[in-house]
Formats: structure tokens, C-alpha cells, sequence
């Protein structure tokens, strides 16, 4: 018989569906089948069963925070299972070594985390029984049956979780010990703040801070420009004065005199250029530009998309949604006339068909097996569904999906671009830009009523060379330069996995560029969230701010590599090695090993020269009495993700292990305008519900939910009943 262990629940009950099978405690009977002859038992972890163990498991002098302990390098790195998690733990290990188990199959998410979720139970749980891998990118059942058609053998995977393993030792070794070292440093200049670094989050944050400065230290400037509106045989149309490319004038009397001297003067149109573009459809999603256009579109912000995609995945409506990739295979191109044929049954898809094209099989701009890693893009399986049935926030991300795969089928769209310049008494020149749609296309498909034609657009009339006519009004329009603008969160996705322009190495930004920059698909809204629950970012309208916490830690880090996208781009790269089989995971962390001690020994250099004139240092400080005041510091209860304890922070509900193991379990102080009280969280935390809160308030709309915590999805949400 063999074992089947899945990633999370409900994708465990995906994998057993296409089977005849019996739900028991924590745990999927399927019964015997022609897959399957002598049946076969599926169980799963909860996400992250395990752990790295906390510094003072390794050594009890490390528990305390304190600059003569640095650096934190246990000898071997442990895993242990999350107390919260213990009793899957025990089902998983029971079922691992029951007589009859002859074989395990590894069936987490088809990436390196899902590869290390698994491989780490099995381990604790300290099993040779033979293992194989389930590696899908659908959970159809169609898709499912193939797989277990289809497994690997362990050995073809098991690099990967070397890679996975790799990663997350040396994040641990970076993260606690340059958190200590920052937090203790700036302990001793009267800030008593916890300051948390890492390899991906520090230069992240670094890249916001810098756009902060950017427009602290943006002084704007007047400027005025010419606007002139010409009448050429009955035709009007506008230009804008210029000379040599350049229509902003810095003085206002000389712009005032340019606009006396073209009223009513002869105008010619000089020349007229016109070029013709073809704009491509966009390509499939991948889960980055899947999060940009869903931030762009609806202000969701990335880790809304990617829960939602993921619920999407779960059902079977959708591919794996943690992909890095924009192509897919001719075996999945071949199955899209299949899943177009079946949405074109559905109303809202129906004026879409038919398709100009019936299949992009042959098309490289979609179907590129060389550019297919892990995953294909995000695309809508076969098993499609009819957008109606879906939540309004699934239907919306659904819906992009569907129309990216619908766009891909279709014309370029064709624009005629016209440039036309105007002498008016054949001294002051004039430029006019217009715009012309001359075929549709795909835009048919995907319009973004966001998108603004550029401010000089128009729609010019016919226009030729020589045609003359006069200038009806010239006035002049006052302007100020504006700043750079801030980052959306989508925009911060997109920037984060383009962050190699900004290097000057070449090399690194060929790294950075073929590794895909800062953090992974599956974890950059992760790093954002962190950012965010550390009060190093906030974000107000869709827009992030860099706060003062955010900027001081970037300050004191400096031009360190720390805050350089150069550091990641040297691991990923060797990481990426290490998953080929081309590099050895000892060697690599014990480059890490000598990283963490570098870095510790420069912020101990800088500390030295730290000058943080112009910050409010009162606002770090700790303040006893309120804290007594308002109950900060309270104890709630256990916490969901370890054994730490829940207390009140102040703005949030935190784990106190947030020091010591990074646990961040968090519950938010204020949801949807309701202050979420002490307790109802003591009631969340002890039986994982709140009591009914009244006056949540979403839009226009207000409702009264209770609080419940998921276990599956190891998040807070509401419940109406």
C-alpha cells in the first residue's frame, strides 16, 4: 500500500477525488483501484508542519539578546514540529510507519517550499521507506490521474530541497543575526525599537526608502508652456510651442511674449510623420504580473491576489498560481481550444467568439518549452466554471485569467501615431501629437480604462505639408514639476523582480535577471506583508510610504551590501546551482557562515559614525507608563503558530517569539474600522472564535461577522454564523 502525504487539506482532498475513497481523522482511505491495487492512504501537513528550532534550543546563552553572543551559528541547523501542528504530526508519523506502507508519495505544491515541507515531516519522522513525487501543475482531476500515472523518483527532486534548505538556513543566519546586531547597536544611541534585517526584505526596503528621499528632496519648479489652437481650411486642431524638442519655458514674460506674438499670425504645417506600431497581446500570467494588474485594476494588494488565485487553483479552475513563468508546453497549448470552447458557452464571454485565431499552438510568444521551469503560466484549466458561481473577488481574478487566454487568440492591435509641426509667420514652431486605433485587435479582449492617452493625444484632422491656414488662439499654461512617484504595491512586485537595473555589474544584473530579483513568485508579497507588520512601510490609497522606522534602519545600514540587491543576486545564483546539482550546499553555507560574521562586524564599524540628526528618537523609546495605561504588553493567550504568547503590542496583537524565532502571527488591532478588543482576541486564541462583532464597514456596506482563525490557511478571517 502506499502513502500519499499533500501539502495542505484541501488540496489532499483534490488529489484523493478522482478515486473512490472514505474520510477518517485526519486522514483520506482511498480504496483499491486500477491506479491503486492494493488502495492507498493520503494525509497532509498544514502548510508548514516544522520549524528551525529557536537560537537557545542550540545553545541557552543565545536566548538573550546581547552583542558578546554574536554570531549565532549552530553547528548542524534542527528542524522541530510546530507545537500547534503537533497532532497532524503524530497522524502523519503514524501513518508513515504503519505495517503495510510500502511506499511514500510526495505530493506538496510542485515547487521547492512544497519540496522542504515534505522532505522535513518525513525526516522527524525518520523513515527509509521508498519514496516517489507527485509533481502537477493542476489539481483536475484529469491532471491528478496523470501524475500518479507519471511519478518521479525521489532522487530527480531531491536537489531541490537542498536548494530550498539552503535558502532557508542562511536567511535564518542573516536574519537573526543581523537583527540582534542593528537592534542592540541602536539600542546603545537611546533607540529601544526591534529592528528585524534579511537578505530579500532589507533591500526592498531599501529601494522604497530611496523613492521616499527622492521626494523629500524634490523642490518643484514653475514652469509655463505655449498652447496654440491653428484653423487650416475649416480643420482645428492644437500644438504646443517648442524648440529643439524642449516645450517648458522657465520664464514667464518670454512665454507671455512668444503667445502675444502668434495671435492671429499665417501658421504652414511644416511636415507631417506619421509611424504605424503593432502592439502584441500581452502574455499569459505569470503570479508577478498577475498581482500588478490585479493591484492596478482593483487595489488588491499582492497577497490578496495570490490568496485568492490560490483558492482559484484549489477548485481546479485554475493552474498552479506561484508560477514563474508567462509560457506553457504544446501539450498545454493543445488542450486551450477544449477550455475556450467551453467559456464561449458563458455570457460574458460570448462576444469574443469566434476567435481569430483557433489555436496559438505555433506560437512562440506563448509556447516556449525552454522557458517552462517548474511551472507554466496561470492559466484556466479545463475544468471551467462559470464566473457567476464564484465570489465577486474570485470572479474578478478569474476573470483575468480567462481574458489573458482569450487576448492571446487574437489580432495585434494597430495604432497610426502622427506627429505634425507648425510654423506659424515662420519663426515659432509647434508640435501636435494624435493617435489613431486603425485595428482593434486584442483590445477587444483587455481594455484598461485606466490607460490615458498621453497628454498632448489628440485627434488630428487630415493634415498636409504646406497647407496653410492661421493661429485662432495662443495663451499660455502655468505648470509645476512634480515629484517621482510613490510605488503602488503592484508597481513594488513588478520593481522587485526587475531590481537588477539598478546595479552597474553587469554580471549581477544577469543574475538577477535570469533568477528573477528580489525574493521569489511565491514569496514577494510575504516580504511586503513582513515590511509591513514591522512598521517599516505603511500603505495609504494603494501608495507605500517608507516610515521613519523604515528609513532610520536603512540609514544605519547604509551602502552595506545588505541593502544591495547584489547579495541576492550572488545566492540566488548559487542557489540556482545548487537545485541544478551543480553546486554543493555545504560550501554555500559556510560562505554564509563567514557573510553573517561580516556583516556584523561592519554595523558594529558604522555604528561608530551614526548621526540620525532630523529623526524624532523620542518616538523609538519605550514609554512604561502608557503601555501600563493602555494595556500593551497584556498576555492574550498561545499562539497559533508556536508556543510563544500573544500579547498586545499597541497597534496589533503579536507573538512574543517574534525576537527569537521571526513568528509572525499577528492579529490586527483595528479590522474594517472596528476595534478588534482584548477579548474577543483571548476568545480567538482559546477556541478559535470570536464573540459577534457589530459595525464592520466595507465601502458603503456595514455587516456584523465573528473572527475565526483558519488553521488551513493559517490566517484570521471572518464568520457569519
Amino acid at each position: 500500500m502506499k502513502l500519499i502525504i499533500a501539502e495542505k487539506p484541501d488540496q489532499g482532498a483534490k488529489l484523493a477525488a478522482p478515486f473512490p475513497h472514505k474520510k477518517k481523522s485526519g486522514f483520506i482511505e482511498i480504496a483499491p483501484n486500477e491506479l491503486f491495487p492494493k488502495g492507498a492512504l493520503l494525509t497532509w501537513a498544514v502548510g508548514h508542519l516544522c520549524e528551525l528550532v529557536a537560537p537557545e534550543e542550540y545553545d541557552a546563552r543565545w536566548k538573550k539578546w546581547s552583542l558578546s553572543t554574536l554570531p549565532i551559528i549552530p553547528l548542524q541547523f534542527k528542524h522541530r514540529v510546530m507545537k500547534s501542528k503537533w497532532k497532524q504530526f503524530q497522524i502523519i508519523k503514524e501513518l508513515v510507519h504503519r505495517r503495510g506502507i510500502e511506499e511514500i508519495i510526495m505530493a506538496g505544491d510542485a515547487e521547492r517550499e512544497g519540496e522542504a515541507i515534505i522532505r522535513i515531516i518525513l525526516q522527524l519522522c525518520k523513515t527509509n521507506k521508498k519514496m516517489k513525487r507527485l509533481w502537477i501543475s493542476s489539481l483536475t482531476p484529469k491532471s491528478v490521474v496523470k501524475g500518479f500515472q507519471q511519478l518521479l523518483d525521489e532522487k530527480e527532486t531531491r536537489n531541490i530541497y537542498y536548494e530550498a534548505l539552503s535558502r532557508a538556513c542562511a536567511d535564518w543566519l542573516v536574519g537573526i543575526n543581523i537583527s540582534r546586531a542593528y537592534t542592540l547597536l541602536l539600542r546603545q544611541k537611546g533607540i529601544s525599537d526591534v529592528f528585524s534585517a534579511g537578505r530579500v526584505q532589507t533591500p526592498t526596503l531599501a529601494l522604497i526608502v530611496k523613492r521616499e528621499k527622492e521626494i523629500e528632496n524634490f523642490r518643484s519648479e514653475p514652469f509655463w508652456e505655449v498652447n496654440a489652437i491653428f484653423h487650416m481650411s475649416g480643420k482645428r486642431y492644437e500644438g504646443k510651442w517648442h524648440k529643439e524638442g524642449e516645450t517648458r519655458l522657465s520664464d514667464q514674460k518670454l512665454a507671455n511674449k512668444i503667445a502675444e506674438f502668434c495671435r492671429g499670425k499665417e501658421a504652414r504645417v511644416q511636415s507631417v510623420e506619421k509611424e504605424r506600431k503593432e502592439l502584441q497581446p500581452p502574455y499569459l500570467f505569470n503570479l508577478s504580473s498577475l498581482q500588478a494588474t490585479a493591484n492596478k485594476m482593483y487595489k488588491f494588494s499582492p497577497q490578496k491576489t495570490l490568496d485568492i488565485a490560490q483558492k482559484l487553483y484549489v477548485k481546479g479552475i485554475i493552474s498552479y498560481p506561484r508560477s514563474d513563468s508567462s509560457f506553457v508546453t504544446k501539450e498545454e497549448a493543445a488542450l486551450f481550444p477544449e477550455t475556450l470552447q467551453k467559456l464561449s458557452n458563458f455570457e460574458q464571454y460570448q462576444s469574443y467568439f469566434p476567435l481569430p485565431f483557433q489555436s496559438i499552438a505555433n506560437n512562440k510568444r506563448y509556447v516556449n518549452e525552454k522557458k517552462v521551469t517548474d511551472h507554466y503560466a496561470i492559466i484556466p484549466t479545463e475544468q471551467v466554471v462559470n464566473p457567476e458561481k464564484l465570489s465577486a473577488e474570485e470572479q474578478k481574478i478569474y476573470n483575468l485569467i480567462v481574458l489573458r487566454l482569450i487576448a492571446a487568440h487574437y489580432d495585434n492591435a494597430i495604432f497610426d501615431y502622427t506627429t505634425v509641426h507648425t510654423l506659424v509667420d515662420e519663426r515659432a514652431s509647434f508640435i501636435s501629437k494624435g493617435k489613431e486605433q486603425i485595428q482593434e485587435g486584442w483590445r477587444k479582449v483587455i481594455y484598461d480604462k485606466s490607460e490615458k492617452a498621453g497628454d498632448e493625444e489628440q485627434d488630428l484632422p487630415p493634415l498636409e505639408e504646406k497647407e496653410k491656414g492661421n493661429v485662432e488662439e495662443a495663451n499660455v499654461k502655468e505648470g509645476k514639476t512634480q515629484p517621482p512617484k510613490r510605488y503602488t504595491e503592484g508597481q513594488l512586485i513588478t520593481l522587485m523582480k526587475t531590481c537588477g537595473k539598478h546595479l552597474e555589474d553587469k554580471e549581477l544584473v544577469k543574475v538577477l535577471n535570469s533568477t528573477e530579483g528580489l525574493g521569489t513568485e511565491a514569496t514577494r508579497a510575504g516580504i511586503i506583508g513582513v515590511l509591513k507588520d514591522r512598521k517599516y512601510i505603511e500603505i495609504k490609497k494603494n501608495q507605500v510610504f517608507a516610515t521613519d522606522k523604515g528609513k532610520l534602519l536603512i540609514e544605519a545600514v547604509g551602502a552595506s551590501i545588505l541593502a544591495s540587491p547584489e547579495m541576492t543576486a550572488k545566492w540566488e545564483k548559487r542557489l540556482h546551482e545548487i537545485g541544478e546539482g551543480k553546486a554543493e550546499a555545504q560550501a554555500f553555507m559556510e560562505q554564509a557562515k563567514r557573510l553573517a560574521v561580516s556583516l556584523i562586524e561592519e554595523a558594529k564599524e558604522k555604528s561608530v559614525t551614526w548621526n540620525f540628526e532630523g529623526y524624532s528618537l523620542e518616538a523609538f523609546k519605550t514609554k512604561s507608563p502608557s503601555k501600563k495605561r493602555t494595556g500593551i504588553g497584556t498576555k492574550m493567550g498561545k499562539c497559533k503558530k508556536c508556543d510563544g504568547d500573544i500579547v498586545d503590542k499597541g497597534t496589533f496583537y503579536g507573538c512574543s517569539n517574534y525576537k527569537t524565532k521571526n513568528c509572525t502571527f499577528t492579529i490586527s488591532k483595528k479590522i474594517l474600522g472596528k476595534t478588534v478588543s482584548q477579548t474577543n482576541v483571548k476568545k480567538v486564541l482559546k477556541d478559535g472564535k470570536s464573540g459577534l462583532i457589530k459595525g464592520f464597514k466595507k465601502g458603503d456596506k456595514a455587516f456584523d461577522a465573528y473572527l475565526v482563525y483558519n488553521e488551513k490557511e493559517d490566517k484570521i478571517e471572518f464568520s457569519f454564523n
